[in-house]
């Protein structure tokens, strides 16, 4: 498990700096696609709930350093939502298009569902965030279009990123 925590912990680094160093600076883009939001639910799905609680935290946390926003705000959040993916571990097909494109709209919902509630609830220091903005609708596409072909290149990393269960029971 240990293993798996580290090349997990490794690849969110990479994603994530890849996010917020290349593709943030894009001007063309209106909005980030989120790979590591993608990529928590990957391992939340493949290893289940305390993984996934686990990946959205390092996630959240990479977030919080790499960008500027208050901080523990992307933890709560990757949190949540790498917890609620992983209670469907093993029990969902990653490895077609529909059902992968499927689970990175509704992750991608939930996070910006949490995020306005977040706004409501605390206002000072955070951005009001709006449901659904250009910019919000933009990232929701990206997303459910880039998930399966994400789901496609973590699938090369299983080896990796996988726990074992024969040798942890």
């Amino acid at each position: 498990m240990i293993r798996s925590l580290i090349a997990s912990t490794i690849c969110l680094l990479v994603f994530a700096l890849f996010e917020t160093a290349i593709l943030s600076n894009m001007l063309v883009l209106p909005a980030v696609p989120d790979f590591l939001l993608l990529i928590v639910v990957y391992m939340a799905v493949q290893n289940g709930r305390l993984f996934g609680a686990s990946a959205g935290f390092i996630s959240g946390l990479l977030l919080d350093f790499f960008v500027g926003c208050p901080f523990g705000l992307n933890c709560l959040l990757r949190t949540i939502i790498g917890y609620g993916a992983g209670l469907f571990h093993r029990t969902l097909n990653l490895n077609g298009i529909l059902l992968p494109a499927l689970q990175g709209a509704v992750a991608t919902l939930l996070k910006i569902l949490l995020l306005w509630l977040i706004t409501i609830f605390f206002p000072v220091g955070t951005k009001t965030a709006l449901l659904f903005s250009s910019s919000r609708l933009f990232e929701l596409a990206c997303n459910t279009v880039l998930t399966p072909v994400l789901f496609a290149f973590m699938s090369l990393f299983n080896t990796y990123i996988l726990i074992d269960t024969e040798k942890v029971a």
